[in-house]
């Protein structure tokens, strides 16, 4: 009976498509990664700011572009066509942070938006945050026994 209903799932599951999903996550992926380095050039170029100052400036400036068109639901959309391509950017990490947030927004501002604001990316925040406070502990424990 198992083996039956195994065999039925396989025959209606629809089959995904592989190759088309790797080149929009390619090319989407890839898009984002242009209009940033596009952002990093106009920061370099007409503000005329630094190497170090435009690469700041340009993951700021793509952290609010994630989150605005998340806001708008646009970028949604975006995760539909191209899959993991809107994820490995800046830009989805400013999509999962925004998202749990917009989910709650009709319990209000603080109760709402504010409480869910890291519900998925605040594990990955402590862990981050954390492993680099104990890293640098130990760099300056050693450095203090040489």
């Amino acid at each position: 009976m198992d083996k039956d209903y195994k065999k039925y799932v396989d025959e209606i599951s629809p089959k995904p498509k592989y190759l088309k999903n790797y080149t929009l996550a390619f090319i989407v992926g890839g898009i984002i990664c242009v209009i940033g380095q596009g952002i990093n050039d106009l920061y370099m170029n007409f503000m005329h700011l630094d190497k170090l100052s435009s690469v700041g400036a340009t993951s700021i400036t793509l952290i609010f572009i994630g989150a605005l068109l998340t806001g708008l639901g646009v970028y949604d959309l975006i995760g539909k066509i191209a899959g993991a391509g809107s994820i490995i950017p800046i830009t989805g990490f400013a999509n999962s942070i925004v998202s749990p947030a917009m989910e709650y927004k009709r319990e209000g501002y603080v109760l709402g938006v504010g409480a869910n604001l890291f519900k998925i990316a605040g594990p990955v925040l402590v862990y981050g945050i954390g492993s680099s406070i104990l890293c640098g502990f130990a760099y300056y424990i050693l450095t203090l026994v040489k």
